[in-house]
């Protein structure tokens, strides 16, 4: 398979938290890009759900955005740890809040 991304994937884990509606579900980030990221979790969402994400970054700096799913894979909770990549790839539609800086925490990655 060819790869689709414009960037090179960082694998970071950072607390966050997601939901259709509102964002109640935590998850962990995973492969961050400028363009999007994987959320580890066992609670996914269907390809083209549209999510409401908000990570806490360095010096409990929100960033708040808007995300929808690419693909996602159910695993159960119980092997989580165990199975890789269970949860979501989601890409970045806009950002609402911070979006300076998850870029400046993207480019501290890269270099």
């Amino acid at each position: 398979m060819t790869e689709k991304r414009l960037s090179l994937r960082k694998n970071r884990r950072l607390e966050l938290r997601f939901g259709p509606d509102e964002p109640k579900r935590i998850g962990f980030t995973c492969d961050i890009t400028r363009q999007g990221f994987f959320i580890q979790s066992s609670s996914v969402c269907r390809p083209g759900t549209l999510l409401i994400v908000v990570m806490v970054m360095a010096n409990n700096q929100e960033v708040r955005l808007e995300a929808r799913v690419q693909w996602a894979k159910r695993v159960p909770p119980n092997l989580l740890r165990r199975v890789k990549k269970g949860g979501m790839g989601v890409k970045i539609i806009r950002f609402c809040a911070g979006e300076a800086i998850y870029h400046s925490y993207c480019a501290a990655l890269n270099a």
